[in-house]
C-alpha cells in the first residue's frame, strides 16, 4: 500500500490522541524536572512505593516525547506526500524547524547537547530519509524508519562500552564531542541511543498515516497495546533471538543486543501508552473540541519548554526557581510546588493567543522573516 496515496474517502479528521500524548509527556516533564531538581535527597528512598512509581514514570517521559515528536512529524509530512520533496510545505518547515530547535536549545544550555538539538537532528535525518524514500519508492517508509531507529540503538552498544565521561570522537570540539559521547551534564540527549525513540515514532507515523482508516477499528489500538506489552514485559528474550541470528550471520561478532533491553523496554511502555490513548480518542474523540485546553497544551510544546526552562533553571534570565529550591523541599512542599509550576504553564497556553496578539509587533516580523528564509508561504 502506497502511503502517499492512502488518502481517504472522506476528509482526514485531527488525530487527537497524538496531541494527548504530546500533552501528557510536556506535563510529566514538568513534574518530573521539579521534582527531581527540588524534592530533598533523604527523600528519595527506591523502596517507598510512591518514589518508586515516580522514577518509573519519569524514566518513560522523555522516550515518550521523542517518539511522539517522530510520529506527528511523519503524520503531517506524508498529509503533502502527493507533492515533490522541495514543493512540500512541510519539508521546508522541518528544515526551519531544526534552525529554530538548534538556537533556542544552545541559547538555554550553550554547553549542552540536550532534547530540543537531539529533536533537531531527528526532524533532520527524517528529513533525509524521507528524500531518500522519494527516490527508492519500492521500500514501505516506515521499513526505513524502523532501519533506522533498529541502527541508532544498536550504535549504543559501542557508545556504553566506553569510560563515563571520555569524549568521542577524539579530536573534536567538545561542543561537537556532546552531541556523542561527552561528560554526562553536557552530553544529556546524546543522538545514540536517543534519537533512536524519534526513529521509531517516524515508524509508527508513517504506519498510523498509511492505516488511517483502521485507526479507529477496536483491533488498531489493541495492537499497539499487545505489541507494546511484548516489548516492555520480555524485551531481553525478544533481543537474544536477535543475538542469535546475529551470531549465525557473524559468528566473530561481539556485541550484545540484549544489553539494549532497557531501551526496548520504554519503547514498549510508550506503545502501551499510546494504545490506551487511542482507545480514549476513539471513545470520546468526537466530544473533545479542538480548542480543548489539554490538547492545546500538547500543540505547544516547545514554548512551553523553552520557558519552563527560564523559570526553573534560569537559562538565559540567570535567575530561577532552582536557585532557592534545589534539592531542599520536602515531599508534600513538592507536591505543591509541582501543582503549581504545571497550572502556571496550563494558566499561560490558556491566554496564549491573547499574549502573542499584544507581542504580535515583536514577533510578526521575526515570523515573516525565518518564512522567507525558508520559503515558507504564508499560505497554506
Amino acid at each position: 500500500m502506497s502511503l502517499t496515496n492512502a488518502v481517504a474517502s472522506k476528509p482526514r479528521v485531527r488525530l487527537k490522541f497524538i496531541d494527548m500524548a504530546r500533552s501528557l509527556a510536556i506535563l510529566l516533564m514538568l513534574e518530573g524536572h521539579f521534582v527531581d531538581d527540588s524534592l530533598i535527597l533523604e527523600a528519595r528512598d527506591p523502596s517507598n512505593a510512591i518514589y518508586a512509581t515516580w522514577v518509573f514514570i519519569r524514566g518513560f517521559t522523555a522516550p515518550m516525547f521523542l517518539t511522539v515528536t517522530g510520529l506527528i512529524f511523519v503524520y503531517l509530512l506524508l498529509k503533502n506526500g502527493d507533492k515533490g520533496y522541495i514543493s512540500n510545505l512541510r519539508v521546508r518547515k522541518g528544515f526551519k524547524r531544526v534552525v529554530e530547535l538548534f538556537f533556542w536549545g544552545y541559547l538555554l544550555q550553550y554547553y549542552a547537547f540536550h532534547v530540543l538539538e537531539c529533536i533537531a537532528v531527528g526532524i533532520f535525518t527524517i528529513l533525509i530519509i524521507y528524500g531518500i524514500y522519494k527516490l527508492v519508492r519500492f521500500i514501505p517508509l516506515w521499513i526505513y524508519f524502523f532501519v533506522a531507529g533498529f541502527t541508532v540503538f544498536g550504535f549504543y552498544l559501542f557508545f556504553r562500552e566506553l569510560p563515563e565521561g571520555e569524549p568521542w570522537p577524539k579530536g573534536l570540539w567538545h561542543f561537537a564531542q556532546n552531541a556523542f559521547h561527552g561528560p554526562r551534564n553536557h552530553a544529556i540527549f546524546p543522538i545514540f541511543p536517543s534519537m533512536g525513540f524519534t526513529m521509531f515514532g517516524g515508524m509508527i507515523g508513517a504506519l498510523v498515516f498509511a492505516f488511517h482508516n483502521k485507526v479507529t477499528k477496536f483491533y488498531f489500538p489493541f495492537s499497539f497495546m499487545v505489541i507494546g506489552a511484548l516489548i516492555f514485559f520480555y524485551p531481553t528474550e525478544l533481543l537474544n533471538g536477535v543475538d542469535s541470528i546475529a551470531q549465525w550471520i557473524s559468528p566473530s561478532f561481539g556485541y550484545k543486543f540484549a544489553h539494549l533491553n532497557w531501551l526496548y523496554e520504554k519503547v514498549g511502555m510508550v506503545l502501551l501508552i499510546l494504545g490506551i490513548l487511542i482507545t480514549i480518542d476513539k471513545l470520546i474523540g468526537d466530544r473533545i473540541k479542538d480548542t480543548n485546553l489539554f490538547l492545546k497544551v500538547g500543540q505547544n510544546t516547545l514554548t512551553i519548554y523553552i520557558i519552563h526552562m527560564m523559570i526553573l533553571y534560569g537559562s538565559v534570565i540567570g535567575i530561577g526557581i532552582n536557585d532557592y529550591c534545589h534539592k531542599s523541599l520536602g515531599p508534600w512542599e513538592v507536591f505543591i510546588g509541582a501543582s503549581l509550576f504545571i497550572a502556571t504553564f496550563v494558566l499561560l497556553i490558556k491566554y496564549l493567543d491573547w499574549i502573542k496578539l499584544k507581542l504580535d509587533f515583536i514577533l510578526s516580523p521575526i515570523k515573516k522573516f525565518f518564512d522567507k528564509l525558508f520559503f515558507v508561504s504564508q499560505k497554506r
